[in-house]
């Protein structure tokens, strides 16, 4: 494939997120229950995740055994307090909250986040029919006290929700050449300030 031909795939890739947005844009949405969410701060409804805003954004993390969630979710990061302008956002996963905490303190994430215990949230809210806890996002939306699924999509590799792949791509490379880790530093064989008192 030529340069050109890039550039023209790279275009018409730009003109089909444009409609897609459109179409988003225009969904109605399905009306859903008050789920029921566990936080350390005790237990809140769905309703109460949208803290003030007509819109929330319910990030899907399998949890801290997942690489893949970690690498979707570190690179959401950054963006929370500018989406938060806009929309409510939670992390939401099967962990309990105490391990919720833990884990996104040691990754530095600003998100809010709950646990859905794996119990029926996960299970009807899904965004893959019959996968309960496949990872991904979901945007709500509060219209006259009711709350509505406007629309969700499903994470996984080559998607539009997480720029390494597509940075990786510009080296050639392809989802099955490269696996996210939770650590990329590697112990030297020799530590310059002795190693003392080193957590691996």
């Amino acid at each position: 494939m030529s340069s050109e031909e890039i550039a023209a795939l790279e275009q018409e890739i730009f003109q089909l997120g444009s409609r897609l947005r459109e179409l988003r844009q225009a969904e109605a949405g399905t009306e859903v229950e008050n789920y029921r969410f566990d936080t350390l701060e005790g237990s809140v409804n769905l309703k109460e995740l949208f803290a003030g805003h007509d819109k929330l954004l319910a990030v899907h993390n399998m949890g801290q055994g997942c690489r893949y969630c970690t690498l979707w979710a570190d690179g959401l990061n950054p963006f929370v307090p500018h989406l938060e302008s806009a929309m409510a956002v939670v992390l939401l996963s099967k962990d309990d909250p105490a391990t919720q905490r833990r884990f996104a303190n040691s990754r530095g994430w600003r998100f809010r986040t709950a646990s859905h215990g794996g119990g029926d949230y996960i299970q009807e809210q899904t965004t893959v029919a019959g996968e309960g806890n496949m990872p991904g996002a979901v945007c709500y939306e509060l219209r006259d006290d009711k709350i509505y699924r406007k629309n969700a999509c499903t994470f996984g590799p080559g998607d539009l929700y997480c720029s390494m792949w597509h940075v990786l791509g510009l080296a050639g490379l392809d989802t099955a050449d490269w696996t996210p880790q939770y650590n990329y530093w590697r112990r030297p064989v020799q530590m310059d300030d002795g190693g003392e008192n080193l957590l691996e």
